[in-house]
């Protein structure tokens, strides 16, 4: 902000360079918030891009293709989408196959899905006028598709930080066997973990249809990246952990040194947006494998833990 503020203060600081970055950024950090909630769980959902994919395709066909009212669509399309968190949690729990392998596998049978919805072509629905002024207009001075964005992202945090489910999901991923030991649900809840992240993936979706009227089976994949960049940087925020404020400060961070190194040298807008996510990926995995790797070395008992505890793996990773 500094840098930039200093080398273009005219147009980087100005009303409307914050107004594209938030605008454009709603739709990423719903992704990224998606990504978030299985990882709390120690679980990975690489299918979130083409969760939105699918929200999305959903959205425009079924206002091509029938006279429903576009409410009614974006709940179907939110219980698709949920529906596919729930096959994700499935084949996790039950089918006992990693998660990252299982939702990359989910993500291209979504992918063929999205491509045979839309025959492989570019579709263009034609939604009321009230759905369209959602993703354009303002309330306060800000674009309403924020308020959407924020009112998740309190959800979230007060699940997080205020209720036994967010203590239950943080317990599961630092140490799923010791808190089983413990009388925590860890199998429901990376599998709720994994339905939640189907819902908010999918809401990304009907955010991005008012935004858009347009799907491309090209849609989804490219909000995969950025989803995990912001919440591996955004752990180093606030929390030495994955939290809900910090992975939406780490997003329009690197979504303003983008739109500032493009205002201050047009021709890097094709490679600053690859440039600023590898590099804060690689920064932020640095970070949290620095601090995971300090937790691990305090969980091992000591000398000076009660007998019991140094008998007991599992009391140890407790304590």
């Amino acid at each position: 902000m500094v840098t930039f503020g200093i080398l273009e203060p005219a147009t980087f600081l100005s009303a409307t360079t914050f107004s594209i970055v938030f605008h454009q950024g709603v739709v990423p950090c719903l992704v990224a918030l998606a990504f978030l909630v299985p990882l709390t769980a120690g679980a990975f959902d690489l299918s979130v891009g083409g969760l939105l994919a699918l929200s999305l395709s959903l959205c425009v066909f079924l206002n091509i293709a029938t006279d429903l009212p576009i409410l009614f669509i974006a709940v179907i399309a939110l219980l698709a989408t949920s529906a596919v968190g729930a096959l994700s949690g499935f084949i996790v729990v039950r089918l006992r196959i990693d998660s990252f392998i299982a939702t990359l596998g989910v993500s291209q049978l979504l992918l063929a899905g999205s491509i045979l919805i839309s025959g492989n072509s570019q579709i263009i629905g034609h939604f009321p006028d009230f759905w369209a002024a959602l993703g354009i207009d303002r309330f306060l001075g800000a674009p309403i598709i924020i308020f959407f964005l924020l009112a998740v992202s309190l959800l979230l945090w007060f699940i997080f930080e205020h209720t036994r489910i967010g203590r239950y999901l943080f317990a599961t991923g630092g140490n799923a066997e010791a808190a089983r030991l413990a009388g925590v649900p860890t199998d429901r809840m990376i599998w709720g973990s994994l339905i939640a992240s189907g819902f908010i993936a999918g809401l990304g979706g009907i955010v991005l249809s008012m935004q858009f009227a347009v799907f491309a089976p090209t849609t989804g994949p490219g909000y995969l990246f950025p989803a995990v960049t912001a919440v591996f940087l955004g752990a180093s925020q606030f929390q030495q952990r994955p939290n809900v404020w910090g992975t939406l400060v780490a997003y329009f961070a690197l979504a303003f040194g983008i739109q500032g190194l493009t205002l201050a040298a047009p021709s890097a807008s094709a490679w600053s947006q690859p440039l600023f996510q590898g590099a804060a990926l690689i920064l932020a995995v640095a970070l949290a494998s620095r601090h995971l790797r300090q937790l691990r070395r305090g969980r091992h008992p000591r000398k000076t833990d009660p007998p019991s505890v140094r008998r007991s793996p599992a009391k140890a990773a407790l304590r």
